[in-house]
């Protein structure tokens, strides 16, 4: 049967000779097999690492493994090999084992993964192989900043502004993976011996989205820039930063301003213009200006309204005044125009000057009788204090009106209250004895008149009379029907109590 070195090298036989006479001998026989190269090299790990960091320092090792060949000889001698690997290496250690081991510093971000093949061969004719393959994952390491997709950003807003507008945004990239990769975004701290950024920019730490805070205005911040950092997640955490440039793009937010002429309210001089100027006679020149840039401080002049429009024009651009045609007699002395200045913005934005020339013969004589700004200011000034003046006046005659009426109704009430006439026959006890007597000093008739219905009284004094006359009859009423005849009655002003001296009131005499 088939032998195998490998089972036996060698077979002992004892081989008996024996004839036919019955005589016999036995002798030993030794065959020895001899090798032959059927057996492939075998290689066994004994140690192996994977995942390996890419910070592993050259001359790591790896894997751990032995070699071995069943067959002897030439054909049980073996070499290993590595295939074309700039990154590893073969070490033998000792007798038949290898170390795999790293020669150079190793890169995820360049190569994730290694597959590396070692081939056992061995001496024999045909030689015999074997491969074993290792693959070798390389772990990450935090060891890649965040780059920006830009060295720089320019963005743009409008002025004027919705707070917390959106304006742009950032981006970066890490080469590491998982934690060592996730970026998030803030504004850089600004040195101390640095200018402060503007503080109306804000930035979304997930997204990089880049927000402004606050209306800004063009006249007072035309550009600003903050540095926005973009920091990794790993231990320790790696930063980059980038320059972000924010420009404020002007809006038509400004109307021109006119610095001449002076549109105080002090007065203001008038342009001397001579009658015999011809047509483009400079007369003045409107210098206007706008806060804004770009085709929004583009102005324009027209004249909007004159005392004599046909006699003026305006240069569009230079708001120069010139006359249109030579001055005629019929022209006004003074003349008043308003100029429009307009800026080019949309919509656009406008302003007003004002302007006054005189039309003169001799500039020598500049007395005359016009009136200025100042002078018609006052005027109405003082027509307006005229006419507060006649309110007020007119409204305290009306007062005192009505309080007069009040009290001549409050009067015409009491004598409507009681009537008590006192004749020759119901007078108090002591003036009609003094009348009886003709002892009163001074007498006087008092004729009195009432209107029934109407309250009105009126008292009159007639002339004294005699102490000695008889009582005399007075007429009460105005109408014929109405008249009722008392004796008049002598009575003399001692005999009348001194807290009603000159007054008769009801109770004494109506």
């Amino acid at each position: 049967k088939p032998l195998d070195f490998e089972d036996s090298e060698n077979y002992e036989l004892s081989v008996k000779a024996r004839d036919g006479g019955g005589l016999s001998a036995i002798c030993k026989v030794l065959v020895e097999v001899v090798d032959v190269n059927d057996n492939a090299p075998e290689l066994v790990v004994s140690s192996f690492s994977s995942p390996l960091p890419e910070n592993t320092v050259p001359g790591t090792v790896v894997a751990l493994f032995t070699v071995r060949d069943r067959d002897s000889g030439a054909n049980g001698k073996i070499s290993c090999a590595l295939e074309d690997q700039l990154s590893f290496s073969l070490r033998p250690a000792y007798k038949n084992y290898y170390e795999l081991v790293t020669v150079s510093a190793l890169d995820r971000e360049e190569t994730a993964r290694y597959v590396l093949s070692v081939t056992a061969a061995d001496a024999g004719s045909p030689a015999l192989t074997s491969t074993h393959t290792f693959t070798v994952a390389i772990s990450d390491v935090n060891d890649n900043a965040p780059v920006f997709n830009q060295t720089s950003y320019t963005m743009y807003v409008r002025e004027n502004n919705v707070p917390t507008v959106f304006v742009g945004a950032v981006s970066a990239a890490d080469a590491d993976v998982g934690l060592n990769a996730k970026v998030t975004y803030s504004l850089a701290p600004v040195a101390a011996a640095e200018r402060p950024s503007c503080s109306c920019i804000s930035v979304n730490s997930e997204n990089g989205h880049v927000f402004v805070l606050r209306p800004l205005d063009y006249e007072r911040l035309r550009q600003t820039q903050v540095t926005v950092s973009a920091s990794d997640a790993g231990s320790p955490p790696l930063r980059a930063n980038v320059t972000v440039r924010l420009v404020v793009l002007d809006e038509n937010d400004n109307a021109p301003v006119v610095l001449y002429p002076g549109q105080e309210s002090g007065a203001a001089s008038s342009e001397l213009v001579p009658v015999s100027a011809e047509a483009g006679y400079l007369i003045s020149k409107v210098v206007a200006v706008d806060a804004d840039s770009g085709q929004n401080s583009w102005l324009s002049y027209h004249l909007l309204r004159a005392t004599e429009p046909g006699l003026f024009t305006v240069a569009v651009q230079s708001g120069e005044v010139r006359l249109r045609r030579p001055v005629t007699e019929r022209d006004a002395v003074k003349q008043k125009l308003v100029v429009l200045v307009t800026d080019n913005g949309k919509p656009p934005l406008s302003a007003t000057a004002a302007l006054s020339a005189l039309l003169l013969k001799d500039f020598s004589d500049v007395r005359l009788p016009h009136s200025s700004p100042a002078t018609e200011d006052e005027g109405d000034s003082l027509t307006t204090y005229l006419i507060i003046s006649l309110v007020v006046v007119s409204l305290l005659f009306l007062i005192s009106t009505a309080l007069f009426v009040a009290r001549k109704v409050c009067k015409r009430k009491e004598l409507e209250a009681g009537h008590v006439l006192y004749g020759a026959d119901n007078l108090p006890s002591g003036l009609a004895d003094a009348a009886a007597a003709g002892t009163l000093p001074r007498a006087y008739c008092y004729e009195i008149s009432l209107t029934t219905g109407s309250g009105n009284s009126e008292f009159k004094f007639l002339k004294p009379i005699l102490p000695s006359l008889p009582a005399q009859h007075c007429a009460m009423g105005q109408g014929p029907d109405e008249q009722q005849h008392f004796p008049c009655v002598p009575v003399s002003t001692e005999d009348v109590a001194p807290d009603n001296a000159g007054t008769l009131s009801a109770g004494q005499f109506n």
